[in-house]
């Protein structure tokens, strides 16, 4: 799990994210293990940084059960069932703070 949450950071930070973060779930009240959360400046780098993530899936043969949000680019959701990969534009990611909501502290 570490690797490959590793390697979907790196994806990230490939295509230049910005505030790159690993949020670890409450197994008891979470449906993935991990949110991995992070910023690109415009829906262009947005939808960049998740092809990117995809990329590395495809490479790495983790399955990637549905992605949302992409045509927008706005806030776009990558679903690998044990982690859950956030990339929003700024705006968006103040506004919805995801890190507060689904902190364990």
């Amino acid at each position: 799990m570490k690797e490959k949450l590793q390697k979907i950071i790196e994806a990230c930070e490939e295509k230049i994210a910005k505030d790159v973060v690993a949020v670890e779930l409450d197994s008891q009240r979470a449906l993935a293990d991990y949110f991995v959360i992070a910023t690109g400046n415009t829906p262009n780098q947005t939808q960049s940084i998740i092809d990117e993530v995809e990329d590395v899936c495809a490479e790495e043969g983790y399955e990637i059960i549905g992605k949302e949000g992409y045509q927008d680019g706005h806030w776009i959701l990558l679903d690998l069932n044990d982690i859950i990969v956030h990339v929003f534009t700024p705006e968006e990611r103040d506004y919805y703070d995801l890190e507060r909501l689904w902190s364990n502290k």
